[in-house]
């Protein structure tokens, strides 16, 4: 029987401890091997010139001082719900809380999309297809397909997928990349040949791209209870996350370095790793290439379509955001993994891997300054915070946020524009359907 919300018997259930340590660790550093390695290395390398591998490992920095919010957090509150347990607990029920949260969410979908047409950008790179084709949107939404699948089949499938190429991913990253290096005998290409006009601007925009690359450790915090002692293990995967990742795209970056100069990377910026690959290993590294890619991606995309799938369940349930079953059987959380996914397909057909990754890193980091002025402000003591460290990451935040816009706002003003807009429809559609739902009820 429902209740007259229509939720009580939907909402979904949750097993404890069916997630382990390694696990957690597979599931938050397979969302960040797709994006980081394949998605945004030729980007970063526009903005940042021959400091791009540079500008991976200060990103890891910003990132290490943002999860130490995440990591109190998720130890005072335990949840499936993650961030928007977070929020909850710092701004209550209100136009604050469901607007930060469903900024995490669109960033996480834009995520989603934006790695869904790197996955089609690298198979594509088999038959000489240019990336500006349709057919890299058709296997994107191909891949996103799959993805709502493998989610509606459940957790455990999800973990030990994440498992089964969390090993092939890193494994074959380290291999590759060590590969390139030692026999390269050219050293670093990037200097004689790097952009003239890198400046503190440019550099601070890339190091915020760089973050988008990191973000993949908050889909740690939605496992809650889920995960074997989590009040434990959250923190711990999200540092091994982060350390693994920072090692892996510094290497990677080095790689790709000593191969192709600052012009090659960023003509190849769809496709970098693949281009790297060539001159030693041919045809044969790029079948490894892209096999690599099509892996991280498509268990990338497939992680975090789990994680943020249970956010919005949990707002669901929250009642921040409305809910319609639109006859579809099964719990809320099920319901939301196909929204999603409907969401990521629209943008991976409409969007460009540029605007993508920019649109996400600034929507991300918005929602992180949230974060951590919440904890500073509202959850203090609960949290047991060292005050210091998230204000000197909402500095930290700042100034890569600002970087990025200035650049953008130089470079595509229609982006900035994009930005403005979602702030806007996501405040001012919480504000009114907060509202109305209130009204509602009396």
């Amino acid at each position: 029987m429902e209740s007259p919300n229509g939720h009580s018997n939907r909402e979904a259930v949750y097993e404890k401890g069916v997630i382990s340590l390694p696990g957690a660790v597979a599931l938050g550093s397979g969302v960040m091997i797709g994006a980081g390695v394949l998605a945004v290395t030729g980007q970063i390398a526009e903005l940042s010139g021959a400091l791009f591998p540079l500008a991976f490992v200060v990103a890891a920095v910003v990132s290490g001082f943002s999860a130490y919010s995440y990591i109190k957090l998720a130890k005072a509150y335990p949840s499936a719900g993650g961030i928007a347990t977070f929020l909850q607990k710092c701004y209550g029920d209100g136009v604050l809380t469901a607007g930060l949260a469903l900024l995490m969410y669109l960033s996480m979908v834009l995520n989603q999309s934006l790695v869904a047409r790197t996955f089609g950008t690298y198979v594509m790179q088999l038959f000489d297809i240019a990336p500006d084709s349709v057919l890299v949107s058709a296997l994107g939404v191909v891949l996103l397909l799959v993805a709502m699948v493998v989610n509606l089949v459940g957790t455990e499938a999800v973990e030990r997928l994440s498992l089964l190429t969390a090993a092939v991913k890193i494994g074959g990253l380290v291999v590759f990349a060590s590969a390139i290096l030692w026999l390269s005998d050219s050293g670093l290409r990037l200097g004689t040949s790097a952009p003239d006009d890198t400046g503190i601007a440019s550099l601070l925009g890339a190091v915020a791209l760089g973050v988008l690359a990191y973000k993949g450790f908050t889909t740690i915090t939605n496992q809650g209870d889920e995960l074997v002692e989590p009040r434990k293990n959250v923190g711990r995967a999200i540092i091994i996350s982060i350390v693994i990742c920072a090692a892996l795209y510094l290497l990677v970056s080095l790689a790709v370095a000593s191969q192709l100069t600052v012009p090659e990377i960023i003509n190849a910026r769809d496709y970098a790793l693949a281009e790297a690959a060539r001159p030693f290993f041919g045809d044969a590294g790029l079948w490894f290439t892209v096999g690599f890619a099509v892996i991280a991606t498509s268990t990338g995309v497939m992680v975090s379509v789990f994680a943020v799938s249970r956010m919005l369940a949990m707002l669901t349930k929250m009642k921040l955001v409305p809910h319609s079953h639109f006859g579809m059987p099964g719990s809320i959380q099920k319901h939301t993994v196909v929204y999603t996914v409907a969401i990521a397909i629209a943008l991976t057909v409409l969007g460009d891997l540029s605007r993508i990754a920019s649109l996400g890193a600034i929507i991300y980091i918005a929602m992180d300054i949230g974060i951590h002025w919440g904890v500073i402000t509202k959850v203090r003591d609960a949290t047991e915070i060292v005050v210091w460290v998230p204000a000197l990451a909402i500095v930290l935040d700042l100034a890569v946020l600002g970087g990025l816009v200035w650049v953008k706002i130089g470079s595509d003003q229609m982006l900035v524009v994009a930005a403005i807009a979602v702030f806007v429809l996501v405040f001012g559609g919480e504000w009114l359907y907060l509202r109305f739902a209130a009204s509602t009820d009396r």
